[in-house]
C-alpha cells in the first residue's frame, strides 16, 4: 500500500511539474510575442525593406554572361556575384590590398567582409560603411554581435544582419584585427543624396533597398525615409560606385540640424557633443556624417528598442529615449547630408535621377548634394 501511495504521489507531482513547465513555456512564448509586438510598434516595417520571397526552390546563377558596371574594366558573371566568399572588386585601384578575410572570408561560416561592406568599406544602405572607423570600435561591434549585445532592431528575419551575426560567431581574433585595421585605413566617401519631397516613385524591393517600379507612378512619402537605388541592375551587381538617393519629408534637414546641434526634440545631448561639430567622429566615437541615413535610422531604433545594448553604446540609450520617429528621420537625414560627395572615377556616370530627372522637377525636389555649412 505504501508503494502504491508513493507512486500516486510521485505521479501527481510529475503532472504538476509538467503543467508548471508547460505554463512557463507558454508564458515565455507569450512574453516574447508581446515583446515582438511592442518592437514592431516602435520599428516601422518600411525601415527594413524585405526582399520578396522566392518560390522557385534552389536558385541557379548564370556562369556565362559577362556583366559590367560603368567605369570598370572588370568582368563578373551572375554566379561570381553570388559568391559570399569572393568580394566583387569592380574598382581595385580605389583601395589598398585587401587582407584575406576581407577579400575571401573563410568558408563555410566567415563570409568575405568586402562582399557586403564592399572592398573599400563604403557599405550600402542595407549594411554599415566601415571605412575610416577606429579599429577598436570595429572590434567591439563584432564582439557585441557575437555576444548578442548588438542585434537588428527588426524582430523578424533580416538577412544582412543575420549574416553578420553568424560570421561574428566564427571569426578569429586575428581575422577581426586584420579587417579592422584594413577598413580603418580606407577613406569614407558618401554615396547618398538627400532630397526633401512630398511624393516618391512607387517602389519595389531589390537587394534589400527600394527601387522605382518599372511602370512608373508615384505615391505620398508621408512620414517615412526611403532610400532608393537609381539603377536596380547596378545595385544587384554590387557596383560600389553607385550613388543612392534618400527621400525625406520636407523640413527634415532643418529639424535634423536643430536636434543634432542643439539637442532639441527630447534628446538630452546634442549629437555634436560626442560625434564632433561636423559629426566626423571623435576618438573612438564613430563618424556619422555622410553615412546612409537608412542605416543611421536603424541604429537609432536599435538603441531605442534595446537591440543595441553594448557598453560603448550606453550613452545613446539616453539620447534616443525621448526621440520619436520623426526626429530620428530628421537627424539621420541631416547627418547623411553633411557630406554627399560621391565616389567618382574617370568615365563613371553618376545617376542623379530616379526615375528620370523629370520626376524630381515635377515634384520640386529640394536637393542637398553639396552638404551643409553647419
Amino acid at each position: 500500500m505504501r508503494s502504491i501511495a508513493s507512486a500516486v504521489v510521485y505521479g501527481i507531482f510529475s503532472v504538476v511539474g509538467f503543467c508548471c513547465a508547460l505554463a512557463t513555456a507558454v508564458y515565455g512564448a507569450e512574453v516574447a510575442a508581446s515583446d515582438d509586438r511592442l518592437i514592431q510598434a516602435i520599428v516601422p516595417a518600411w525601415v527594413f525593406p524585405l526582399n520578396p520571397p522566392s518560390f522557385s526552390g534552389i536558385q541557379t546563377y548564370d556562369h556565362i554572361k559577362p556583366l559590367h558596371v560603368p567605369g570598370s574594366r572588370v568582368t563578373y558573371t551572375e554566379a561570381d556575384l553570388s559568391d559570399l566568399f569572393a568580394a566583387p572588386d569592380w574598382f581595385p585601384a580605389a583601395h589598398s590590398p585587401m587582407p584575406s578575410v576581407v577579400a575571401h572570408g573563410r568558408a563555410p561560416d566567415v563570409f568575405a567582409c568586402g562582399y557586403c561592406h564592399t572592398p573599400a568599406g563604403q557599405g550600402r544602405p542595407e549594411n554599415a560603411s566601415l571605412a575610416g572607423l577606429p579599429p577598436p570600435y570595429i572590434v567591439q561591434q563584432l564582439a557585441d554581435f557575437n555576444s548578442g549585445a548588438r542585434r537588428s532592431a527588426w524582430p523578424g528575419l533580416y538577412r544582412p544582419a543575420d549574416r553578420m551575426i553568424h560570421a561574428a560567431k566564427f571569426v578569429t581574433a586575428d581575422e577581426v584585427t586584420a579587417a579592422a585595421e584594413y577598413f580603418s585605413q580606407q577613406q569614407l566617401q558618401s554615396h547618398v543624396r538627400v532630397a526633401e519631397v512630398l511624393r516618391v516613385p512607387r517602389s519595389r524591393v531589390v537587394g534589400w533597398v527600394y527601387a522605382a517600379e518599372p511602370g512608373g507612378g508615384d505615391e505620398l512619402l508621408g512620414k517615412r525615409l526611403m532610400e532608393f537605388t537609381p539603377d536596380a541592375a547596378r545595385h544587384e551587381n554590387r557596383d560600389d560606385g553607385l550613388q543612392y538617393i534618400a527621400y525625406v519629408p520636407i523640413g527634415s534637414l532643418k529639424r535634423g540640424r536643430s536636434v543634432a546641434r542643439f539637442g532639441e526634440g527630447g534628446a538630452p545631448y546634442a549629437c555634436v557633443s560626442c560625434h564632433g561639430d561636423r559629426l566626423q567622429g571623435a576618438g573612438l566615437i564613430p563618424r556619422i556624417a555622410g553615412r546612409s541615413p537608412t542605416y543611421l535610422l536603424r541604429q537609432l531604433l536599435a538603441f531605442k528598442t534595446g537591440a543595441r545594448s553594448g557598453a560603448t553604446g550606453q550613452p545613446m540609450l539616453a539620447v534616443v529615449s525621448n526621440l520619436g520617429i520623426n526626429d530620428m528621420i530628421a537627424v539621420a537625414a541631416y547627418a547623411a547630408s553633411l557630406q554627399t560627395t560621391p565616389v567618382r572615377r574617370p568615365g563613371t556616370p553618376l545617376a542623379h535621377s530616379l526615375p528620370p530627372a523629370a520626376f524630381e522637377k515635377a515634384h520640386r525636389v529640394r536637393n542637398y548634394c553639396g552638404g551643409e555649412s553647419g
